[in-house]
This record gives structure tokens, sequence and C-alpha cells, in this order.
């Protein structure tokens, strides 16, 4: 239903009654649009690296220390703004350390909350006080706010400022204050934090990493494929479970199902140790496995439980490939072209002797029938992920602020892939009788994917809409896969290493390309001269010379590798972006150790700056999309101030 002219002046008429109130807030608006344009951050794939993303967090992707250098990098030692940037970065442990190495504590919390406000005033200067005040920690907010506006104000203020210090000190609140401001440097340091996919997997907190999320002030989530995959799971999809539990086994992260969210998978693991006895389960040994936490039998329980899952994950997926022509996955099923009596399997016309024959649970005549046993398993895990009530909650959470795509501040920002055809052209998909492609195929399955969330609960479901979450994990023309298959069979039962590669969807190599960028600019309504595709998933193998920049700078691609498991590969432990007012910086981060190793040698994680596009005018909040938003309301309001002095509405004195 459309609203006319005069009916919005009247809804406006009742939040700015009169001149004056309209006047205010125009001049409010107009102030803002000149301030800088807020700091962005870009991180993906971090799968469960909470001590990375953390401490990413905490230092501002290196903008916090940029600013103590910039403050004082001729006033105080290079060790003084290690130790000063460690502070803001974990302020009570470093506080623990200070305090049984300092003499002169006192000295030393003046000389710091004097160096806390500075910084504090540094990182704060290009909002409006307003906002500042918003995002102070309570309890200290009425005095860092006096703190932040006194400096520079004459001696009698000198003196007003001084004596708050000294106030701080004397009554012994100088840790929690250090605590506040401390967090409200990292809170002004980051405007707004994109998260372009893959939060889970491999590692093993993606719980925390979570949690901090969505504490976090001001933030988007772009879904990766493994996202999708526990999002899948959370509503109730059998394939996407015996995915999840497949590879929590396979990176030794069982801890994430059942401390984490309470995934009861003690019946799996009682028919894996039965079925299995006799079997070493030498292909399903975990990937990452802690020889310090655990024994050599642990090792070979969770392989055990890994087979019996991947078997179980078969036989499911079977179910849905049939269910699913459409799909066009019919190449995935490959239970049914196992001679099981010599050991072979036949893919694409060719037989391969498989590494591991034992398939005890597996009917020859009806591969893909679960057995009893399998059967009750995967009802017990249906019912664990469908009850946990910390997966739910992160599951709302994904949904509320998660999308296939952004588009922002004239950047687009996916995880995997537009799926085109090798030449050049986006690939036409069939999605259950809608024949779709580029912008309007991604749009179409964000609904099914809302639809399988709404649905989650109601008993009689839209099958279609829960059955593609599964599909967007592993199908061949999902954006969030973009791959031709998901060779996780032959993976596990061959050794041919032709016949277990994954070929990538011709966008990877396309979009390098900046003609293709451009093509991919114009099918999201983007400006093809100012806007960058941002890009994750698929890992920047740095040390065999590969770069993130791709087509003349275009494309940013930022999986360089959070995943421990990812570093042998990539040679690097992930890349992040920034988007300043003066324009993007690409770094390329090396390993960070631990968070106690950080804070006691003062070490930060190594920055290598890929790319540094500063613009030639600074950017300001009216450059911005929250600026256009912004104007608009300008444009409604002196609307409404033309109406007020010509009288056609009458003010609400």
């Amino acid at each position: 239903m459309e609203i006319n002219k005069e009916q919005f002046l009247k809804v406006l008429n009742k939040q700015y009654p009169n001149v004056e109130k309209v006047s205010e807030e125009i001049i409010n608006l107009q102030a803002i649009l000149n301030l800088p344009k807020g700091t962005e951050l870009f991180l993906s794939d971090i799968h469960g690296e909470y001590g990375s993303f953390s401490h990413i967090l905490n230092n501002g992707s290196g903008i916090i220390r940029s600013k103590i250098e910039q403050i004082f990098k001729n006033q105080i030692t290079e060790h003084e703004r290690r130790a000063l940037a460690t502070l803001i970065y974990y302020p009570e442990e470093k506080l623990n350390i200070v305090k049984s190495q300092v003499e002169d504590l006192k000295e030393w919390y003046s000389i710091t909350l004097y160096r806390l406000t500075e910084v504090a005033v540094e990182v704060s200067s290009k909002y409006t006080r307003s906002k500042v005040r918003k995002a102070m920690p309570k309890g200290f907010d009425y005095i860092i706010d006096e703190l932040l506006h006194l400096q520079g104000a004459g001696p009698d203020k000198e003196k007003y400022y001084k004596q708050i210090i000294n106030s701080i000190i004397e009554l012994d609140r100088a840790d929690e204050f250090i605590v506040a401001i401390s967090d409200l440097i990292k809170r002004m340091a980051i405007d707004h934090l994109h998260v372009v996919g893959d939060i889970f997997d491999r590692g093993s907190e993606a719980k925390k990493v979570l949690n901090t999320l969505m504490n976090f002030h001001s933030l988007d989530i772009q879904w990766g494929n493994h996202d999708i995959l526990w999002m899948g799971a959370a509503c109730g999809n059998e394939a996407c479970i015996a995915n999840v539990v497949r590879i929590c086994s396979r990176y030794d992260n069982t801890d994430t199902l059942e401390d984490g969210y309470g995934i009861n998978i003690r019946p799996l693991a009682t028919f894996a140790l039965e079925t299995y006895k006799d079997d070493p389960c030498t292909t399903f040994k975990p990937k990452v496995f802690d020889y310090k936490r655990y024994l050599k039998r642990d090792e070979e329980t969770i392989a055990k439980i890994h087979k019996a899952i991947s078997i179980i994950q078969f036989k499911v997926e079977g179910e849905f490939i049939k269910r699913h022509p459409e799909y066009n996955m019919q190449d995935r099923l490959l239970l049914e072209h196992i001679d099981y009596e010599k050991g072979t399997v036949e893919i694409n016309g060719k037989n391969y002797v498989l590494n591991d024959k034992n398939f005890p649970t597996i009917n020859p005549k009806d591969p893909y029938k679960l057995t009893e046993e399998e059967r009750e398993i995967m009802y017990r895990l249906k019912e664990s992920f469908k009850n946990s009530e910390a997966l739910q909650r992160h599951l709302s959470f994904l949904y509320s602020k998660g999308s296939l795509y952004k588009c922002f501040n004239s950047n687009l920002l996916f995880h995997g892939c537009i799926p085109m055809d090798k030449n050049g052209e986006f690939s036409e998909i069939d999605v259950y009788g809608n024949k779709l492609s580029g912008k309007s195929y991604l749009d179409y399955i964000e609904g099914l994917i809302n639809k399988a969330y709404m649905q989650r609960e109601i008993h009689k479901k839209d099958r279609n809409a829960l059955d593609i979450m599964w599909y967007l994990w592993c199908g061949a023309k999902s954006p969030l896969f973009g791959k031709e298959k998901s060779a996780t069979f032959e993976r596990y039962f061959l050794n041919d290493e032709e016949v277990r590669k994954e070929i990538k969807n011709p966008y990877y190599t396309l979009v390098q390309q900046e003609k293709i960028c451009d093509k991919i600019f114009e099918e999201f309504g983007l400006d093809k001269e100012t806007s960058h595709i941002i890009n994750g998933h698929i890992p920047v193998k740095e040390k065999d010379g590969e770069s993130p920049i791709k087509a003349n700078g275009k494309l940013l691609v930022i999986d360089g590798g959070f995943a421990k498991s990812y570093r042998q590969e990539t040679g690097r432990a992930g890349y992040t972006l920034t988007y300043n007012s003066y324009g993007l910086i690409l770094a390329a981060n090396e390993p960070f150790d631990s968070k106690m190793k950080a804070i006691r040698e003062e070490k930060d994680i190594k920055y290598d700056i890929m790319v540094n596009e500063k613009n030639m005018e600074r950017k300001s909040v009216a450059d911005t999309d929250v600026g256009k938003t912004l104007q608009r309301e300008i444009d409604g309001l002196k609307m409404l101030l033309d109406a007020y002095r010509s009288g056609k509405i009458k003010e609400i004195i």
C-alpha cells in the first residue's frame, strides 16, 4: 500500500511537531553526513578458530596499533607502545602481570590512564558525541565522557582533568576504569563487522565465536556452505545432520557437539564400537588429533564413529538424490556401483579398487536402506539437534543477521560464487520448476532457506525448502559450494588422486577478468567503477604465488586459512580487510599462537599489507549507504519544514 506525500508528512508531524524540532533534526543529520566514514572490518572462513578471531576483534585488525603509533611514535618507546596495545586487547590479564612487575603502581596507573584516554579520544573522534556516549560501558560513562572532551580546554579544565585521574587511582578504581576504557576503544575501532561465511567446522570453538558475534554492536553475516550445513541440521535435515557429525569426527571436534551444543552421540559411539570392533578404520582416523589430550584408543574410537556416520551419511544422501532427480546428482549414487565381493567401485565407466572393503551394514540389494539401529541413531541425533537450546539460539541469530549476499557501500559480499558456465554466462538452474540465474537465483533460494527456518516447528513442512539446505552444502550449482561434485566417498575409499579431484565452477577462473566482475556488478545493480567483490570460501595459496587480489583489484578473496588444518596449504592464517574513510586495506596475517603468549610476550599478529587502495578524497558518512538513508530523511524533513512555513500543516505547540 502506497503512502502519499500528505500522509507521509502527517506521520513525520507526530515525531517532529514544530519548526524548532524539525530544524534541530535537520541540523543534526546534516552534521552527521559530514563526519568521516566509520571503519568496516571483513572476516571470512573463521572455522571455529576462536583464538585468532577474538584477537583480531580485540586489536581491530591492526587499527588500534596504528592509532597508538600515530599518537605516541615520537613520545614513548616501541616496548611501551606494544605494552599499551596489549593492555587494550587484554586488560584484565595484562593488569595481573603488571602488578607483579611494577614497583610504583600509582605512577604507572597515572601515566597509563592518560595514554588510554588519548587513544580513546583518537578512535572516537569520527563519531558523534551521542554515539560515543551510547557505546560507553555503564558505570564509567559519565567520567569517560568528561575525559574525552576536556583535553586542550584550558588550565582550569586541566586541573579538573587531573583530579578525575587522581580520584580514580585513590579510590582504587583504576583497574575497573582501564577495563572500561579499553572496551570503549575496541568498540569504537570497528564501526561495522562483515562475516563473509563459514563460522563452523574444523576448529573446535564455533560456539564461542557465535556468542561473541551475538554481543557485537553492528554486523551482518553472509552464510557459507558450512554455516548452511549447521543451519540445515538445526532445522532437522537428516543429510545435513549426518554431514555435521561426520565433519566433527573427521577433525576431532566431537566436543563441539557434546559439550558445546549438548548433542548426544553416545548411541552412535556404542553402535560404532560394536559394528566395527575388529575394523581398524584406518582411513577414518581424525585428520587433526591431539595426543596430549587423548589416548591412542580414543583415536581408534573416533575413527570407528567417523566410519559409522559416514556410511549412514551416504545412505541418507542416496535417499535425497533419488527424491530429487532435479538436483542432477545421480553420479553420487555410488553405493549401488560397488561390487561388494570384488571390493571395487565403478565411477564414470571405470573400476577402482577400494582401500576399505568392510561394509557390514550395507545390503548390496538395497544399499541405501538404513538398518534398524542406524535409523534409531538418526532419529535420536535429529531430536538432539532440534532440541539443543544453544544451537537453536545460534540458528535464530544466523537467520536474523544473515543472507546469501549483501550489497554494502558499493561492495558485493558473498561466500562462494555466482554459478557460471564456461562462456561467462550466468548458469540457468531449475529450482523446483523455476528456471533462474544470477541474482534472481540467489534471491529465490534465500527465500527457501528462510521458509525452512520458519517451518521448522510445523509438523507438515515444505520438504523442498528443507531439502535444498543439503543441496546448498554440496550441489554442483550451489552458490555456496561451487564445485562439480563433493568427492567425500572418493577421498575415503579410493587412492586415485584424479578421481578425488573436485573441479571448481568456471566462476573462479572467469572472475579474475575485470569484464566478468563488471558483469556481476551490473547484475546486482552496482557501479562497476567503484565496486569490489569480497569473496571467501576458496583458500588463497599464497605460498604457491597466488594473490588474494584479482581482476585488477575488483575482486578481493579473504579466505587465507584461519583454520589450522589449512595453514600448510596456504602458508597464512587468514586475511582481513578493512574499509575506512581513506580506502581499503587488505592484510595477510601470520599465525596466532595463543592468547597467553600474546600477552606475556606482547606479540601481535603480524600483518603484511597486501593492498592499500586509498581514495583521493576522504570518504564521509554522506558517501555511504547509511548516508543515503540519512539524506532521504533530511529531504523528508525539509518537505515538512516547508509545509509548516506555508501553513499546509499546523505545528503542534
